[in-house]
């Protein structure tokens, strides 16, 4: 199937999932997750109306973006893990950074969101499965309510919502538990009412698993894949 036929099936099973959550899909963001995948796979997914697209690697989108920098409204979120040392780059490359797992990676950030002149929207990822190989801050950790207190102080960041990714299974109704997690963790954190901090945002869920998400309460599924295909290697 085309990658077309591939995202109207998607957004199919959105409708029906929201339905079943007594929710509305305009509520849901479908980011397509390009990673690996080249320019032409991009713009088929943007000429079938995707203008989220998610990237694990400052290094492969900064080779890739001189292809695609012309689609207009093209909405570029860097996902994947982010060093501290390519901080820099990744706020100029990026429209936002969906992986926000440290107070320093916040500075750092924020810091080059200054020179780069813009106010640039973030994610906090939480490790909800406490997964030892996986990056994300321990909902209880101390440094989540540093990262929250320090929010203030982050100008030229816009904290607004949370991502995580949960362990793998086969089976999909095992990641809920998980998910459901996610959106206590952000509902407490929304009540707290907590100044420089909106909670918007619940990005979780992906090819496999992203209808329990939704039933969940996300608000963007990252979805690769089942949008483009198995994944190539690198």
């Amino acid at each position: 199937m085309s990658v077309a036929d591939n995202i109207a099936r998607i957004q199919e099973r959105i409708q029906s999932a929201t339905t079943r959550a007594g929710r509305d899909a305009s509520e849901i963001t479908l980011m397509a997750v390009s990673k690996t995948f080249p320019a032409d796979s991009i713009r088929e997914a943007y000429d079938s109306g995707i203008r989220v697209f998610g990237e694990n690697r400052v290094q492969e989108f900064a080779g890739k973006i001189d292809a695609v920098r012309d689609l207009a409204g093209a909405d570029w979120h860097l996902i994947g893990h982010l060093q501290t040392n390519k901080a820099a780059k990744a706020a100029e490359l990026f429209h936002a950074v969906d992986s926000v797992d440290s107070v320093r990676l916040a500075k750092k950030l924020n810091e080059a969101a200054a020179v780069a002149g813009k106010k640039l929207p973030v994610l906090v990822e939480l490790n909800v499965g406490g997964e030892a190989a996986k990056t994300g801050m321990p909902a209880d950790s101390v440094e989540f309510d540093q990262l929250l207190s320090t929010a203030p102080q982050l100008e030229h960041l816009l904290i607004h919502g949370m991502m995580t990714v949960p362990p793998y299974t086969e089976d999909p109704q095992q990641a809920r538990p998980f998910f459901r997690k996610l959106r206590e963790v952000r509902d407490q954190v929304a009540k707290r009412q907590l100044p420089g901090v909106s909670m918007e945002v619940l990005s979780m869920g992906m090819s496999h698993d992203f209808e329990v998400a939704i039933e969940e309460g996300s608000t963007c599924v990252r979805v690769g894949t089942a949008i483009f295909g198995s994944r190539q290697k690198t």
